[in-house]
């Protein structure tokens, strides 16, 4: 099931960091205008001191996810992968109207998430005081290593859901509502219960902004959901 942000680990040519202007050499017209719309997480990032690039995969990648997040060398690489790409466009077209550029936004503030965690060393690990839900019972070793990797990429997915989250009640206080409700109309999207995105438990904790708190960063603004979450997830 394709989505149109994700972790991943392959890595394709980097382009130089924060390349944001509508003449970057090389762009598409659709890479200058993802990569405009998220030039505010960008920045934010390069002003906080985060580690992130940005990547662009040359090359047409039918089955990619459009955003990616990838880690090399200590460094965050935000990825798009837009060319041969039909989900990229299809992305596009369901940005909702009028707020396309915060949807964006708050897309690459998901792979912030993402990268706080690469860059805490936590990524897979759950909070102290947790640990996880048993293996079903008759899975060969194959499916018991597969159902761990998608508890834990699903995991991951609600943390970045809710600090891109955490970003939109920041930024966007008055867009909010619109902005969850697109997201969790996303995050329905041909879904699979309990699979790597099924990320509405905590969607639906974060449906009023307030519950994401007053923490002056995004990240910790998430901590508390993503835990309650677990709490009865784990």
């Amino acid at each position: 099931m394709k989505k149109f942000f994700a972790a991943l680990a392959a890595l394709a040519a980097a382009l130089p960091v924060f390349s944001t202007t509508a003449h970057a050499a090389g762009l598409t017209p659709l890479e200058q205008r993802w990569i405009a719309g998220m030039s505010p997480v960008l920045q934010h990032a390069k002003t906080s001191g985060m580690p992130v690039d940005i990547v662009v995969q040359p090359q047409d990648a039918p089955e990619a996810a459009p955003l990616a997040l990838g880690f090399k060398d200590g460094r965050c690489k935000l990825v798009l992968s837009l060319r041969g790409n039909p989900e990229g466009e299809a992305t596009t077209q369901r940005l909702p109207a009028g707020l396309e550029d915060s949807a964006l936004e708050l897309m690459a503030a998901h792979e912030l998430g993402h990268c706080r965690r690469y860059l805490d060393g936590a990524w897979f690990n759950l909070p102290v005081g947790f640990s996880a839900t048993p293996v079903p019972d008759g899975l060969s070793p194959d499916l018991q290593r597969a159902y761990l990797s998608m508890k834990s990429v699903r995991r991951e997915e609600g943390y970045g859901d809710l600090v891109a989250l955490g970003w939109t009640a920041q930024r966007h206080p008055d867009q909010y509502a619109a902005l969850h409700a697109w997201l969790m109309q996303e995050r329905s999207r041909d879904l699979l219960p309990g699979s790597h995105h099924d990320t509405l438990a905590w969607l639906k904790l974060a449906r009023d902004a307030k519950a994401l708190g007053s923490a002056p960063s995004m990240f910790e603004a998430a901590a508390p959901l993503w835990a309650q979450a677990l709490d009865s997830d784990e």
